[in-house]
């Protein structure tokens, strides 16, 4: 896939680490599957690749442990479809193997690295969308 695909291509909605962990706190555990949704929805509008929303979801509650791999697979090759290093790949998934703290480790990995990109190209878009000055 090429660079220019994922640099016009609608970008996802950064999302507070912390805010989302307290959320799905409160929420006992519902935020994650609108988490899980909105996230491989974003990932599959923006570069074309991936399960998208409904599927994503549909994976998460049946067999959730594929998820763990799945959405840091498609983070990983999102990334790297732009021409950048990928932070991580599905074996981050590991993580979740680890009692509580795998999962705090797992979220915080992969919500910042969707942070980090989504907010890269809205600074990118916003930079070749201004005006370059003239004199």
């Amino acid at each position: 896939m090429s660079t220019t695909a994922s640099t016009t291509a609608p970008l996802g909605q950064p999302r507070g680490i912390a805010f989302a962990i307290l959320i799905a706190i409160v929420t006992l555990g519902i935020y994650t599957l609108y988490w899980v949704f909105k996230t491989q929805e974003e990932v599959k509008t923006h570069s074309g690749q991936g399960v998208g929303g409904v599927l994503g979801l549909v994976i998460y509650i049946v067999v959730s442990p594929v998820t763990w791999f799945l959405v840091p697979s498609e983070v990983g090759k999102m990334y790297r479809a732009d021409g950048r290093e990928a932070p991580f790949t599905g074996w981050t998934g590991l993580w979740m193997l680890l009692p509580i703290v795998g999962l705090f480790v797992w979220f915080i990995k992969v919500q910042g690295a969707l942070n980090r990109y989504w907010e890269s190209k809205a600074a990118a878009s916003t930079a070749s969308a201004s005006p370059v000055p003239t004199g």
